[in-house]
């Protein structure tokens, strides 16, 4: 190889690790904005909050809705981590499910902020096809990830000739568990309000056993 181009391999890739460690410093900056400001924080507030111009966030993500799909890829990627964690530790396949909603209860209050900025769409934004393609990219693969988590123990729980149930049930679950759970999450603190451990154990019976002790007319009062 030439060493003109031997060389101008060697910036390209300099340039280019350079500019991803950029990016990666702009999501970590977004992130510390959307949690202290809120999720509907503008381009503007978050390149200020980041000591930066809007027009830097433009050049990297493309507009609002890129920076949410970045952002939501690191932080999703990152509560699968964490639920993939818990459950290595449980027993049987309830337990497992317990850890999983446990564990995505915990990370989503750790930062509504954040957690609502990367699952919900900005104003204005409702129709926009980017955010339609950051919601199907980050969360459809998040969610993905996690139906297979919940599918894994289930089949080898209930063995051969239950696919149909495998095939339904994790996409139900994880129906019941977000939708509740952002739900509690977006609930103002009241002596009504289930704690995280209370609300994580709650869904998990809902999710094992639904509502039928509540329905038993001889059940508990």
């Amino acid at each position: 190889m030439p060493a003109a181009a031997g060389s101008a391999d060697g910036r390209s890739a300099r340039w280019q690790s350079h500019r991803e460690e950029r990016r990666r410093e702009l999501i970590k900056s977004a992130r510390r904005a959307v949690h202290a400001l809120g999720s509907d924080a503008s381009m503007e507030e978050i390149a200020a909050a980041a000591g930066t111009s809007k027009s830097v966030f433009y050049r990297y993500f493309g507009d609002k809705a890129g920076l949410q799909q970045a952002v939501g890829e690191v932080v999703l990627s990152q509560m699968q981590r964490r639920m993939r964690e818990a459950v290595q530790s449980a027993q049987t396949p309830r337990e497992g499910l317990l850890a999983m909603v446990s564990a995505y209860l915990q990370m989503a209050e750790t930062s509504p902020n954040v957690y609502t900025f990367v699952t919900r769409y900005s104003a204005g934004e409702a129709d926009s096809p980017q955010r339609s393609a950051a919601i199907s990219g980050a969360l459809g693969h998040f969610f993905d990830a996690i139906g297979d988590m919940i599918a894994t123990p289930m089949r080898a729980h209930l063995g051969d000739g239950k696919e149909a149930v495998i095939g339904y049930w994790p996409t139900a679950a994880i129906g019941l568990v977000r939708n509740a759970g952002e739900q509690w999450l977006s609930t103002p603190a009241s002596p009504a309000k289930p704690d995280q451990e209370a609300m994580a154990r709650q869904i998990t019976a809902w999710l094992c056993v639904g509502i039928a002790p509540e329905l038993d007319p001889s059940g508990p009062r």
